[in-house]
This record gives structure tokens, sequence and C-alpha cells, in this order.
């Protein structure tokens, strides 16, 4: 019944994934709309259990997962190339680049860019620090570079990896029950594997909903400072219902009209902003300290890597990393099937090291920038953003806030919020592609162009309807909604890690014979490759000899 439906509206996809997916959607919305306060309370309470209860699980396996992506990385399965020995990148390092970051958590530096220093700044995650001193400061730096450095991308990447080594090596459609197909087999594509793309659909368009509606709010707070627009539900739909439709118009245009051109312009905006409040700003204060919360990340690392608040048991760390890493989670299937599709061609080695290390350099001047400038606005009296942003709660207006103590401020706020919008388009759209993924599985032949279209629209009716139906109390289920579904996901990554080992040595069995950074699949496209070259080589040769015997011949006629 699923497929004759699928074929009337013209669709070329999975139907049972698709049309399940969708009814799920559907079913959870009405139901967080019509249920709030009783969904709000079951999620709120199996959240909080989790935090308490399997916190340490969390922090210990993300740091599992970049502990084995440096390993492979550094291995001689580092000289694998995905997509064959012969493949080479689609992209070129600088477009790749764009579109990874602007995919992944673009929207995200510039809610917290701000906002984060500055709140850890007022209320330092350790009780024995004194808030607003100089170690404060240097904490707030530590633990904002923790959330969204190696860490963050460490939990793009190893699904990324995953998906781009099965994808591109073993051929395997784009769906996350790909990643299992050594512990599965041709089981991936029954109900078992059905179930699992199921919810990684779900979970991609929950945790982009949830970015969604903190890029509406920023976007609402700098109208309203701009313009004195309204901060309120009708001005937040409208909002979402515009980015939508330039979200929808990229989809249409495709993956390099559409989506790598809004990427690399809006990097370059990106860079250039960070470049203003660079020269504007305390620039020796800001050079120095770039340098220095470089040290200070690195030197902290380990110890933050680990960190469990054992003894302070706060409850601080499940409010941020925790939820952190258990929504970022969510929605890594999207971030890891994107940047696995543009990444054809590039080794483990070079894809690990791009995917982890470029995105980090950048967000480590970015925090340094606009998160040690604001602090030091703070620490020199010449703003009180901790009064605007911490104390009255305003963190969606807080990179607002900051720029009024800047040249040209309403300008530069209009390109903020212009900034805010391509990177939420980049976003939806790219999720939109990817979702598609997950339901047709394939990209031989293009699926029709409704079908993105469809999910664009449904990941702003996600969004729109809970802010339209509940407000911030909607965005909050939510949140605490992919908080409890992040677990399962988590317990996903591990098992990644082992069928992505388990495929590298059936594929790659001799370890110890080969030279070094070479296997029996290279061996064999090199010996293909000679091969060929000397059968050209004798073809050639045979070309010549006869050319040379027929022009004797003919010398010989003439004699």
């Amino acid at each position: 019944m699923l497929e004759r439906l699928a074929r009337r509206l013209g669709l070329r996809t999975d139907p049972v994934i698709f049309f399940t997916a969708a009814a799920l959607t559907f079913v959870f919305v009405v139901t967080a709309i019509s249920l709030t306060d009783q969904v709000d309370s079951v999620f709120r309470s199996a959240s909080d259990w989790l935090k308490s209860n399997l916190g340490w699980f969390y922090i210990l396996g993300v740091t599992t997962f970049l502990v084995f992506l440096l390993w492979i990385a550094l291995s001689r399965y580092g000289h694998i190339r995905l997509g064959g020995q012969e493949a080479r990148p689609e992209y070129s390092h600088r477009a790749w680049f764009g579109m990874l970051f602007a995919a992944g958590i673009g929207t995200i530096l510039m809610f917290w860019g701000v906002a984060e220093p500055i709140s850890h700044f007022a209320n330092p995650p350790q009780a024995d620090v004194e808030p607003e001193s100089v170690e404060a400061a240097q904490m707030a730096m530590g633990y904002s570079l923790y959330h969204f450095g190696l860490h963050t991308w460490t939990i793009f990447c190893l699904p990324a990896l995953s998906f781009a080594y099965f994808v591109h090596r073993r051929g395997l459609p784009f769906r996350v029950s790909s990643i299992l197909h050594p512990l599965l087999g041709e089981r991936i594509h029954g109900p078992v594997g059905k179930a699992i793309d199921i919810a990684a659909v779900m979970g991609t368009l929950f945790g982009v909903a949830v970015s969604i509606g903190l890029g509406t709010m920023q976007i609402n707070s700098g109208l309203a400072d701009l313009f004195g627009v309204p901060e309120n539900r009708l001005v937040q739909i409208l909002i979402i219902t515009v980015v939508t439709l330039i979200a929808t118009g990229s989809v249409v245009a495709g993956l390099d009209k559409g989506i790598k051109r809004l990427s690399n312009f809006n990097i370059t905006i990106a860079v250039a902003l960070m470049l203003f409040v660079l020269v504007t700003g305390s620039t020796l204060f800001l050079l120095r300290g770039v340098i220095e919360t470089t040290g200070t990340y690195l030197s902290w690392l380990v110890p933050l890597s680990f960190w469990n608040d054992t003894f302070g048991d706060t409850g601080w760390q499940g409010s941020w990393t925790v939820f952190y890493w258990a929504w970022t989670i969510t929605w890594s299937p999207f971030v890891g099937i994107f940047i696995a599709r543009i990444s054809k061609g590039r080794t483990i080695r070079e894809f690990v090291t791009g995917v982890l290390l470029l995105p980090t350099a950048f967000t480590v001047v970015w925090f340094s920038v606009f998160g040690l400038s604001a602090i030091n606005l703070q620490m020199e009296g010449e703003a009180d953003l901790v009064s605007e942003v911490v104390e009255q709660g305003d963190i969606p207006g807080a990179l607002f806030a900051f720029l009024n103590n800047f040249p040209l401020s309403t300008f530069v706020a209009a390109v903020s919020v212009f900034i805010v919008v391509i990177f939420f388009t980049t976003s939806s759209d790219s999720a939109s592609l990817v979702v598609d993924l997950l339901c047709v599985g394939k990209t031989e032949q293009a699926s029709p162009t409704r079908q993105r279209v469809f999910w664009a629209i449904t990941e702003g009716v996600v969004a729109g309807t809970l802010i339209a139906a509940t407000g911030t109390g909607g965005l909050t289920a939510l949140e605490q909604v992919i908080t409890v579904v992040g677990l399962p996901f988590f317990a996903l990554g591990f098992l990644m890690i082992f069928s992505l080992l388990r495929a590298l040595r059936q594929d790659f069995p001799q370890l110890g014979g080969p030279p070094p950074g070479m296997f029996r699949a290279e061996l064999e496209d090199r010996r293909r490759a000679v091969t060929r070259r000397a059968n050209q080589a004798r073809q050639k040769a045979v070309q010549v000899r006869r050319r040379i015997g027929r022009r004797e011949e003919g010398d010989g006629e003439q004699r």
C-alpha cells in the first residue's frame, strides 16, 4: 500500500521509512502541542535522571570517540582513500571547509560566541572560583572551547567517517543502518535496518528543530535591537517562514549551486565580522588572548575530557556539557552524512584531520575574539553584559548587546542578523538533503525535488508549530526529548567503532605484510594500474613496429 502511495505521489524513496518517519513526526508534534505539560513532565524526569546517573557515560564516551579518531588517523589505515585509491576530492579545501562548517555549528557559534563565555565568567562551573575574576575568565574560555572544540567535532566526525567508508568503499546506501553492515549483514535492508533509519530521521528533525528555535530567537532579538520589532510568537513564526522559503529555494537549486554557494559566501562574511571585532576592539589584548586561550584550551583539554564534577556534584555539568553532547549526537547523523557526501576521494587521515582540526582551529579563534572581548568589556566597566545576558536571561540578545559597544553598531548588527539567517538556511537545507538521503539511500539517480522540499518545509513546521502553540515551553520540551533520544544514538557510537574496525580488518587483513601505508586493495589497484600501463606500452610498441615494417616494405618495393 505504501509503495502504491509513493508511486501515485511521484516519489522515489523507501516508502516505509518516508511515511513512517513523517507520521511519527506529525504524531509527536500534535502530542507536544495538545499535551505539553504531560510531555514536559515525562521527559523532564527522564532527562534529569539521565543527566544525574549517566552523565559520566557521555563524558567518557565522547573522549573515547576522540581517542579512536586520532588513533585511526595516525595508524596505517590512514592511507585508505574513501572511494577507492584512484578517487580524488570533488571539492576544493576551501569549499569543503565552508560547507562542513556551515552545516555543522555555524549558527551555534553565532548564538553562543558571547553568551557562553560571559555566562561562565559570571557563574564559574567550579564553586571555588570567584565570579568575574581573572581565574573565572580563564575558566570561561576553557570550558567554552571544550564544549565547541574537538569534542563537538568528534561527535560529528565519527559517524561521518563511518558513512564515508561504508558508502564510498563498500557501495552501501546513505543510511544509518549501513554503518552496522559488518554486524547486521543483509538485515540492514529489513525491519531492523529500517527502524534504525526511521529513528535517525526523527532525531535529525528534532535536533535541527532546536537549532532552528535558537536561531529564530536570536534573529528576533536582533530585529528588536535594530528596528524595535517585538519579540513574540507571531514574529518568530514569520521569521521561520521566511527562512524556510529561502532554504527551500536553496534545496531546489541543489548542492553545488545552493548549499555550496551559500556556505562559501557566509563563511566569508562571518570571518569579516570577526576581523571587524578584532580590529575595532582591543586588538593587542585579543591577539595576545588568542595565543593564551589556545594554550589554556590545550592544557585543560585532558583534565576536562575526564572531569565529572565528582566532588562538587553541583549539577552544572548535566545542565551544560551532558546536554550539549546529547543534543549534538541526535543530529550527528545529519552532519555526518552531509560531510560524508562531500568528502569522497579524501584519505581517512585527511578526512579526520580536516573535520577535527580545521573547524576547531576556527572555533578557538572565534571564541577568543568574541568571548575575550565580552569579558574585557565587563572587566573594564565599559559594558554590563553580565546584567543584560546572565541576570536578565537575554541569551539570544547577547551578541547584539555586545556589538552595541562597537562602531557602526547598527550596520554590524544588521550584518550579524544576515549571517545568522544564512547559517540557519544552510543548516536547514543541508538537513533536508540528508533526511532525503536517509529515506532514499542512494545518489545514483537524483530524487525528485519535491521530496527535499517536503523535508525542508517539515523542519520549519516542527519548530514553527511548537513556538506557535507552546512558545519557549515547547522548545524546552523538545530539548528534553532529544536529551533522552540522544542515549541510544550515543550507544550507537560505540557500535560504529566496533563495526568500522571489523570492516577495515575484513577489507585490509594484511597488517604486517605490505609496506607502510599499503594494503591489499591498494596493492591490487596499483598492480592493475602498472599492468594497464604496461599493456598500453606493449600495444604502442606493436603499432610502432608495424609502422616501421610497412615503411621498410614500401622502401623495398621502390628499390
